[in-house]
């Protein structure tokens, strides 16, 4: 009787551990207050924050991320791209590691949520594991990447994609991203170092705000992420001939700025003419010689055009392309599109992993939709290398890289909790 009551025990012990974990969630309210404690780095009078990459308040803020990781009981470390990095050991060492976080460095006058919610949120789950006593089969590393948004540098230079030209990139503290990587860790001569294999993550998550209205105004709880769009930059040079604005008769100019401002009305319905959710925006004008009573000879405007397809980005290209160039004949000036470097590949999202937060969200109760990431992220990086998921919470109004960002103590919560039962799930089905 003694041998067959073991396994029974065994399985009833088991059934046990798995309600438990159905039943787990985050402490709302201890996520809340951590969001409230990073805020405090970087605190001005008016009662804002500013915490730009590589200031003292960045590095005050990652040095409290490092200490609070460290009274976990993870290893950390700094690696040479100046991401932090605390693991947590799995019950299996030849499985790879499950990671998961965001960033905490924020625009100039930026809000207290954008990539600081996925942050805070990766430390509460490493927390109510530790207060569940609960040890996942694959490691589980925490990430913090520095300077996203002077550039996703710690994920780029994860992914191999930090080049050298990057380094002399200067943000608004006045270093340069070299200088930077310096001054919170890094190593800018060992560089090479932070480079992640192929595969050598069984996965990544990143829970983040939308930074959008939809769930909002759906009234959803959770966004499923579909992928991160791709982008591409153009210079569109429009030149004409500068003459006197009070000499030169209406039917024989050469005006630059006309012609480019027929061509602005033309990529607003040229990318709607389209079906899906790609974007086309010009939001930079130049015109030359800039003086009141002289007809614009030269202008330079931006293109900018995001969708998860690269082909569909290149059909709207061209299509706008040919009709800028009906406009510039018709003005008689003549047009140049320049391709520019910035330019970052569509991003999709392991199908895999969005079916596990898809099921954590209906498992919690919470209502979800599919939907394509606009913004760039970290993950989109580290989608160069291992299969990646992210999970989107509803920004108030919409509003986002502002003082206004808000995203609501319950809804932060839902977010961590698919996050947390997201990561348990995953440690049971991957290799």
């Amino acid at each position: 009787m003694k041998h067959l009551l073991t396994p029974v025990l065994t399985i009833f012990s088991f059934g046990i551990l798995i309600a438990q974990q159905s039943d787990l969630k985050i402490n709302q309210d201890r996520l809340e207050k951590r969001i409230f404690n990073l805020a405090e780095f970087g605190l001005q009078e008016n009662g804002e924050t500013e915490r730009v990459a590589f200031s003292d308040a960045d590095i005050e803020a990652r040095n409290w991320v490092i200490e609070t990781l460290k009274g976990f009981g993870m290893e950390v470390k700094v690696d040479a791209a100046g991401n932090i990095i605390g693991t947590r050991d799995g019950t299996d060492t030849s499985k790879k590691p499950i990671a998961f976080g965001s960033h905490i460095d924020r625009v100039p006058n930026g809000g207290n949520y954008d990539g600081c919610l996925g942050s805070m949120a990766a430390l509460e789950v490493i927390e109510t594991l530790n207060e569940n006593n609960i040890k996942t089969n694959h490691p589980l590393e925490v990430i913090i990447f520095p300077n996203e948004e002077g550039g996703v540098m710690g994920s780029r230079a994860m992914a191999g994609n930090l080049g050298k030209s990057a380094l002399s990139v200067v943000n608004s503290t006045g270093y340069s991203m070299g200088e930077g990587i310096m001054r919170i860790g890094g190593d800018t001569t060992k560089l090479e170092e932070a480079k992640r294999e192929k595969n050598s993550l069984a996965a990544f998550l990143e829970l983040h705000i939308e930074q959008g209205g939809k769930l909002e105004k759906e009234k959803l709880d959770i966004g499923v992420v579909e992928g991160i769009v791709g982008l591409n930059w153009w210079d569109v040079v429009f030149t004409g001939f500068a003459n006197h604005a009070g000499t030169t008769p209406m039917n024989a100019r050469q005006d630059a700025l006309l012609a480019a401002a027929k061509y602005i009305v033309a990529v607003n319905e040229i990318t709607n003419s389209f079906e899906g959710t790609q974007v086309g925006t010009v939001g930079r004008i130049k015109a030359e010689p800039g003086a009141p009573n002289v007809i614009p000879g030269k202008v330079i405007a931006s293109l900018e055009i995001r969708d998860l397809s690269s082909e569909v980005i290149q059909k709207v290209y061209e299509a706008i392309k040919e009709k800028t160039e009906e406009i510039a004949k018709a003005s008689d000036v003549s047009v140049e599109f320049l391709p520019l470097d910035t330019t970052a590949e569509p991003a999709l999202t392991d199908t895999n992993i969005q079916k596990e937060i898809e099921a954590s969200a209906k498992a919690l109760g919470l209502t979800y939709q599919y939907m394509p990431s606009g913004a760039g992220h970290d993950a989109q990086d580290i989608s160069r290398f291992a299969p990646v998921g992210m999970i989107f919470v509803p920004s108030k109004g919409g509003i986002s890289h502002s003082p206004k960002e808000f995203t609501s103590a319950e809804d932060m919560a839902n977010g961590a909790n698919v996050l947390l039962h997201s990561i348990l799930s995953l440690d049971k089905k991957l290799d």
